[in-house]
């Protein structure tokens, strides 16, 4: 994943997140949907990391693993309102799906996966 800097995020054995988007409407992985990751620290927010999904609907890294992968409250923002397009008005109905969760084992395997259509979206700790 790159960060916003433009660098390489770490990666590594230790623990990981990951994430995986499915597009139910379709039936089939939701390819080239941006993501970007967040640290949220005491209501402080910052981007830390941006990736796009491939025809599998998956990172080609994890968003975090090595040192980077640190205890504490992070929010995946998923662009869905890019990837589903436009409605007849010209507004998507979901357009940034915001998905805050907490990380408190770093070795440990998190994996978020959003299963998308142009009107309802869930979520849930996979593996």
């Amino acid at each position: 994943m790159q960060s916003s800097g433009g660098e390489r995020m770490q990666s590594g054995t230790a623990g990981r997140l990951t994430t995986h988007v499915l597009d139910t409407a379709l039936g089939k992985p939701a390819g080239n949907l941006r993501i970007d990751l967040f640290r949220i620290d005491n209501e402080r927010t910052e981007q830390i990391g941006s990736t796009r999904t491939n025809d599998d609907g998956r990172c080609d890294a994890p968003l975090l693993s090595g040192e980077a992968m640190t205890a504490g409250t992070y929010e995946l923002r998923f662009h869905a309102g890019d990837y589903l397009g436009r409605n007849e008005g010209g507004v998507p109905f979901l357009d940034i799906i915001p998905i805050r969760f907490g990380i408190a084992d770093e070795t440990a395997h998190y994996h978020v996966p959003l299963l998308l259509s142009p009107y309802s979206y869930s979520t849930y700790r996979g593996s």
